[in-house]
């Protein structure tokens, strides 16, 4: 008598293998951020400046309507760049095996950059469009408000994230060190530059950190790997 032979169970299809994504491209929004930014520089390198009067600011809007309202919307414009850089940051870095608080401060204080550019080209737009009887006060009320928002709001928070990609990159050994540590040094001549608020003497620390911390981040955009290294014992 034969036993009927026990046919195999079915196999249960196999799932590919699911690689970590480590988001879209990173130096796209960089690029276009850092350009934005020369670009504000260049239309607004005639700005009076901060020892200007009222009077003077009042003027230099009225005369510059269009230059104003050209270098308030490359500022605004280069805060959307720049909060996409904070998330696909905050993105690659999870990616990355990355769960330290490294991460999350990288996204807060990329948000907050942000939201202190689009600040400050919302108050150069509006001094912008003051006409020539709108008051001298008022003028230097509102350059004062874009002035402390693209200036030591601007530093302090892009600090933040500064700070948190420096800390991670050289703990997880996911950035040289020639790199991650002139990021802390720029993040700590940003959060030293809030000082502008008390003393007119720290003022030379916010464009060091402004254009210094761009710098860095375009290098970053380069050198951050898209996976982590492994290591072989």
């Amino acid at each position: 008598m034969t036993t009927a032979s026990a046919e195999p169970p079915p196999r249960r299809a196999e799932s590919p293998s699911r690689r970590p994504q480590g988001g879209p491209p990173l130096l796209a929004p960089v690029l276009a951020f850092a350009v934005l930014t020369v670009a504000y520089v260049i239309v607004n390198r005639s700005t009076p400046h901060l020892d200007a009067t009222g009077a003077d600011v009042l003027r230099y809007a009225s005369a510059h309507r269009t230059t104003v309202k050209a270098g308030s919307l490359l500022l605004f414009a280069s805060s959307v760049p720049l909060a996409l850089t904070a998330a696909i940051l905050y993105r690659r870095l999870r990616a990355l095996g990355i769960t330290a608080p490294g991460s999350a401060i990288t996204l807060v204080g990329g948000v907050l950059a942000s939201s202190a550019l689009a600040l400050s080209g919302m108050f150069g737009w509006a001094g912008g469009r003051l006409s020539s009887d709108g008051g001298p006060a008022l003028a230097r009320v509102l350059a004062d408000l874009s002035f402390l928002a693209g200036g030591p709001a601007y530093a302090t928070t892009f600090a933040l994230l500064m700070a948190g990609i420096s800390v991670t990159g050289l703990l997880a050994g996911l950035l040289p060190r020639a790199l991650a540590w002139p990021g802390l040094a720029l993040a700590a001549v940003g959060v030293v530059s809030e000082l502008t608020l008390v003393a007119d003497a720290f003022q030379y620390l916010l464009p060091i950190a402004r254009f210094g911390g761009l710098l860095w981040l375009v290098i970053v955009a380069v050198k951050l790997p898209r996976t982590r290294p492994s290591r072989h014992q």
